[in-house]
């Protein structure tokens, strides 16, 4: 599931004048209709639906430990950045979280048998290239991924817990748990004011929403994958 924090607009905005449009409504808008296209994949849907086992969510939770941690290896190098410093927040870090969840689906082992799928490793491969080469990018990643987990994520924690009987916000869903947001959508509508001053010429947002654009291609392509290896066989 990625970034559920979208418009229902989906025209083009004007991004010209005195009264330009948010840059953070530029991207909901603009990436809606991949957002919607990673939503409603086949996967997402069966494993929301019920139809897949506990096993295709635990594959698929292995998958997000190699995208969050290509998020978050040089977190601290990227606080001190001007660009990605003010997103890098503790609050959001998502890793520790991943892999408690990873202990209680796989036992105290899980690393010995953690593998990425290619489409997992080419979205995480990107994610570095933008955390090690290009700030604007890598906030392209860290919005459409957190603010997701924020957003829809919480349907799929509820999903999970009530499909495979998991501690409500407990071991096993951790990772959708931020017990340090009391308040997701105070959080997220200054995350969103985070964007909108973003220090950033017309190229380089349209940079970064193209970013945006294949940040959703990517986990799309992770789902698609993960659709072939769990297809449903009634």
């Amino acid at each position: 599931m990625n970034a559920s924090d979208t418009s229902d607009q989906t025209s083009t905005p004007d991004t010209t004048g005195p009264a330009a449009t948010p840059f953070s409504t530029l991207i909901r808008t603009a990436s809606h209709e991949a957002h919607t296209e990673a939503e409603s994949s086949t996967f997402m849907s069966d494993l929301l639906g019920g139809r897949l086992g506990v096993e295709a969510y635990a594959r698929y939770t292995e998958q997000l430990w190699f995208v969050y941690e290509a998020l978050e290896a040089e977190a601290g190098r990227l606080a001190a950045d001007p660009v990605t410093g003010p997103f890098v927040r503790p609050e959001l870090l998502r890793r520790a979280a991943l892999e408690r969840d990873l202990a209680h689906l796989r036992g105290p082992g899980w690393r010995g048998s953690l593998s990425a799928l290619p489409a997992t490793r080419a979205y995480a491969d990107r994610v570095t290239e933008c955390a090690r080469a290009w700030p604007g990018g890598y906030v392209a990643h860290h919005y459409t991924r957190y603010l997701g987990d924020l957003s829809g994520g919480q349907i799929i924690r509820d999903k999970a817990e009530r499909t495979w009987g998991f501690g409500r916000k407990g071991d096993g869903v951790r990772f959708y748990v931020f017990e340090d947001i009391p308040n997701p959508a105070a959080f997220k509508r200054s995350y969103r004011e985070l964007l909108d001053g973003m220090r950033a010429d017309d190229l380089e947002r349209q940079r970064i929403v193209a970013e945006c654009k294949r940040a959703f291609a990517l986990n799309t392509g992770v789902f698609r994958a993960l659709g072939e290896e769990f297809p449903l066989t009634a």
